[in-house]
């Protein structure tokens, strides 16, 4: 994609390169271009790498541990990273629950949480989505009642959509500490131990055979007043901000480049009518509307990192990048697999079984279906399309 780089960035850009040439080995590669599943380790692994090289925070303040990189600098580095197919790390601490607490938690809450988060000590995962309570999240039941002796919250109910929640030591709540006013001004925000007695995870299984999400289930469960973030009943304001982080990231800029690029190879490779598919005017007329797409919204996706890293959060425009983000996704990933025919069928379930070795695959197509597959549901987490759709009318049309 096409931005004016002075020649700092330009130099920038080449040592994120050099590095990523020289940590993501070939194993980790053919893993992520494969869709192949990520083990823990894996994860956890390039969580170290990056701390190391103090690349693991690029939007947090400096005084925190961040790399507090500019916008420039963290397009440039997502760029490279998917270019180079390196894992994407596990956002749920390091971009979702460190700038609420950085923002509204306490001073020991930084000191403690901020630490272990950079080193890897604890596993984050996100506990906002109940039955009856996704896009509704204000309708969520997940109860906190303190104890009598005020020491406690006492927590049960349950959320569900959890993802890679069977990795996670800890889990961050929204829970409701006052049933008897307005749904969003009853909820609360607490971090809570997954070893505590009551929790129990029970995996969802996908389509492709993998438990990348989770039911978590609390029964009787003792969380520390210590661990709530803010105040008690200010919760939907911090959910509100962590959230729009979360739309942001899920814009994924870097993804849809890398993704445009490799629908391209595949359209060079592939032929129809006797010419290579890319030459196709229909094809091609879709490639060439998505690519513009997305460099309008990558434009839109740097000034949004701007603010973020000026300690603004981001606004509507976390809506719009989303619904526009995953729109651009879902393209992407529909033409790839137009792209690649009958090698697309294969799917992720079946290369785990060994069903599929017999079959050709010249394109090295095979991860197509099962990605098509998965990105289905960037349009439904983080607050559905249509919802975003509603908050962009409201705030920009009134109410």
């Amino acid at each position: 994609m096409d931005l004016s780089y002075s020649d700092e960035d330009k130099t920038f850009r080449d040592e994120v390169r050099a590095f990523m040439q020289e940590k993501v080995t070939p194993e980790l590669r053919d893993k992520v271009r494969g869709m192949g599943e990520l083990t823990k380790d894996d994860m956890e692994g390039w969580h170290a790498t990056l701390n190391a090289r103090g690349w693991l925070a690029p939007n947090w303040p400096k005084k925190f541990g961040g790399a507090e990189w500019n916008a420039v600098q963290k397009h440039i580095f997502d760029e490279e990273a998917e270019a180079a197919s390196a894992p994407r790390i596990v956002p749920f601490g390091l971009s979702m629950l460190a700038p609420v607490l950085q923002k509204f938690g306490s001073q020991e809450q930084n000191d403690y949480w901020l630490p272990r988060l950079l080193k890897g000590e604890d596993w984050w995962c996100q506990g906002y989505s109940e039955p009856g309570a996704g896009s509704d999240l204000a309708s969520l039941k997940t109860s906190a009642v303190k104890n009598e002796a005020g020491t406690h919250y006492i927590v049960n109910g349950q959320k569900t959509w959890t993802t890679l929640g069977q990795h996670a030591n800890m889990i961050f709540c929204l829970v409701r500490t006052d049933k008897d006013v307005k749904q969003q001004e009853g909820i609360s925000f607490l971090l809570i131990d997954m070893a505590t007695p009551g929790i129990e995870v029970r995996p969802i299984i996908l389509l492709d055979g993998t438990p990348e999400v989770n039911e978590v289930w609390f029964t009787d469960v003792e969380v520390p007043v210590e661990n709530l973030v803010g105040e008690e009943n200010k919760g939907w304001t911090y959910a509100k901000y962590l959230l729009t982080h979360e739309r942001t990231n899920i814009a994924g800029v870097g993804a849809s480049q890398a993704g445009l690029a490799s629908v391209k190879r595949l359209a060079r490779s592939e032929m129809s009518n006797g010419k290579p598919l890319i030459e196709n005017p229909h094809f091609l007329a879709r490639i060439a509307q998505v690519e513009i797409d997305l460099m309008a919204m990558a434009t839109t996706n740097m000034r949004i990192v701007s603010k973020a890293a000026a300690g603004q959060a981001p606004g509507v425009e976390s809506s719009m990048l989303k619904v526009k983000g995953t729109i651009i996704r879902q393209e992407i990933n529909d033409l790839a697999r137009r792209a690649a025919g009958v090698y697309a069928m294969p799917f992720a379930s079946e290369a785990v079984e060994g069903a599929n070795e017999a079959l050709p695959d010249p394109l090295g197509a095979g991860p197509v279906a099962a990605k098509y597959f998965n990105n289905r549901k960037l349009s439904i987490f983080g607050g559905s399309n249509e919802i975003q759709r509603g908050i962009i009318a409201k705030v920009t049309m009134g109410s």
